[in-house]
């Protein structure tokens, strides 16, 4: 018996919050995994529903794992769940972290992404202690190269042929943020 308490992550602010995934989320993931849109520039989907439910198995044992490493989370907006936010630590002793997050596109274009980003970074700043917060995006991928400018990252550069996808390999938009960057920006 593990006798070591996980805890928990539940983040919100006015307008979505982030919370632990349950084991029936999976339809609601798989609402939006199973289209070819959400996932056109992953390495991931169209889900298949054992897909969806194999994602969330995989979820639910990494909320259990000490250290956690990866914290996935549900996005809920208006008291639905609209999409998923991950911050994954990369590099524990060097205090870096990898952010991403996937949203439902009948709720794309209302800041859903924004704020869930902007939950995750301060989430990684002030609970895990984290140094720095990287993001890779599609260069394609117009909407999620906005939402990381608009959190306070910096484009970095490109990361050539670095994601095998569906259509072949793909380049990434490197972003960060920096502790110290976060903290002057939110005084």
């Amino acid at each position: 018996m593990n006798d070591i308490a996980v805890k928990k992550v539940f983040l919100f602010n006015e307008k979505v919050s982030l919370r632990e995934f349950n084991k029936e989320d999976w339809m609601a993931v798989h609402q939006y995994a199973s289209q070819d849109q959400v996932c056109q520039y992953q390495p991931w989907g169209p889900n298949s529903e054992e897909d969806s439910k194999g994602f969330i198995q995989e979820v639910l044992a990494n909320a259990e794992q000490y250290p956690r490493t990866r914290h996935t989370l549900a996005i809920e907006f208006s008291g639905k769940l609209v999409g998923a936010g991950e911050l994954a630590i990369d590099d524990i002793s060097n205090r870096v972290g990898e952010m991403g997050y996937v949203v439902n596109p009948d709720y794309w274009g209302q800041g859903i992404a924004t704020e869930a980003a902007q939950l995750l970074i301060k989430f990684g700043f002030q609970e895990l202690e984290l140094h720095r917060i990287f993001a890779t995006c599609d260069p394609r991928n117009i909407g999620s190269a906005k939402v990381l400018e608009k959190v306070g990252m910096t484009k970095e550069g490109r990361l050539r042929e670095h994601k095998l996808i569906r259509d072949g390999w793909r380049d990434s938009f490197l972003y960060s943020i920096l502790e110290h960057e976060w903290k002057k920006s939110n005084e």
